[in-house]
């Protein structure tokens, strides 16, 4: 990637110039790609699949490595894993998979790419005994995947052979989703899938501000979970970061082929005694703990950690009182975190 030989910071959620106006310079820059058909992330802006070349080349000219967090899947009801046997659905999917492929390949340089996440979980939790190969869907019609199965496992191989046929450039990357079963057995279903032939592991923290939990509001962000949601930095109480680091650990080894690991979506509250907060001021204490510890993360493999809001009304370097800004120059200033 041509960056610093540490644990590398990124920044999602958060646009440049918002970045530009504290003088925060990340090391990676993550932007999601959305939608199938109609609306989708193709027709953002230009047609043909411009915004991610458009995109890209502002990140890179402000000095950082593009990340880009495909997200198609949530087109269709993660409940209903039929669409992935739709020919129509997928022939689309497929098309905008190769173009955001030829797209990258053009750009000549290292992209980061997080392939659908939420989508391997909705996957374990329906398929047949947790088996992808039992669920089928539309793949091996795509000419890079023509000898893959016909399964949501194949959807995952497709996904990183076609990445390596079309975008050698691109570092391809698999999040696990860790909402039932152990670690290891998350692990055995994302070898199915081909995630132990990517290039790293996307581990994701929390998509929310633990404050926004808390409070429960507004109910289209911040609903339907229980507790408790904020992460004890003693590492004493439930839940904590060891545990956090502890569990992708785990999932790494079951994985196998010693992958590095990217964590991802890390939410950006500002560390408070008092639960809750309100709208884009809830708290949180993922940053103040990761930036201020990084060398725990670099120890466990880890080699890029990037934050971003992970909703509308979460916190975000606008509304957090610097605080990103300052830790991330502290972190800088002592030289960073360094790689195992």
């Amino acid at each position: 990637m041509g960056k610093p030989s540490r644990v590398l910071v990124g920044l999602g959620g958060n646009s440049l110039a918002q970045m530009q106006s504290q003088s925060i310079h990340p090391d990676i820059v993550d932007t999601y790609l959305v939608g199938v058909g109609a609306g989708a992330w193709p027709t953002w802006n230009s047609p043909d699949g411009a915004y991610i070349t458009y995109t890209a080349q502002a990140i890179q000219a402000y000095g950082a490595t593009p990340m880009f967090t495909f997200y198609q899947m949530a087109q269709i009801d993660g409940d209903n894993l039929n669409g992935i046997n739709d020919a129509t659905f997928m022939n689309n999917y497929w098309g905008q998979a190769r173009l955001m492929y030829q797209r990258i390949a053009a750009l000549n340089a290292p992209v980061l790419i997080n392939l659908e996440p939420d989508f391997w979980g909705f996957v374990w939790a329906q398929a047949p005994g947790h088996d992808p190969t039992q669920v089928p869907a539309v793949v091996s019609s795509q000419a890079e995947c023509s000898g893959l199965p016909n399964t949501a496992a194949g959807v995952g191989q497709c996904l990183v052979q076609m990445g390596r046929k079309i975008a050698p450039n691109a570092l391809l990357g698999f999040p696990p989703s860790f909402w039932s079963g152990s670690p290891a057995a998350i692990g055995a279903e994302m070898q199915a899938l081909g995630a132990n032939l990517a290039d790293f592991i996307v581990a994701q923290t929390s998509d929310r501000d633990a404050g926004c939990w808390e409070v429960a509001s507004p109910p289209a962000e911040c609903a339907g979970r229980t507790g408790p949601f904020y992460w004890d930095e003693n590492n004493i109480a439930t839940p904590n970061f060891h545990q956090s680091q502890s569990a992708i650990s785990d999932y790494r080894a079951a994985l196998g082929n010693g992958l590095p690991i990217l964590w991802w979506q890390t939410p950006m509250g500002v560390p408070s005694a008092t639960p809750g907060g309100t709208d884009q001021h809830y708290r949180d204490n993922h940053v103040d703990y990761m930036l201020r510890k990084t060398q725990e993360y670099g120890d466990i493999h880890t080699f890029a950690i990037v934050f971003s809001p992970g909703g509308a009304l979460q916190t975000s370097i606008s509304t957090d009182g610097g605080q990103f800004a300052r830790l991330l120059g502290q972190y800088l200033a002592q030289g960073g975190a360094a790689l195992r």
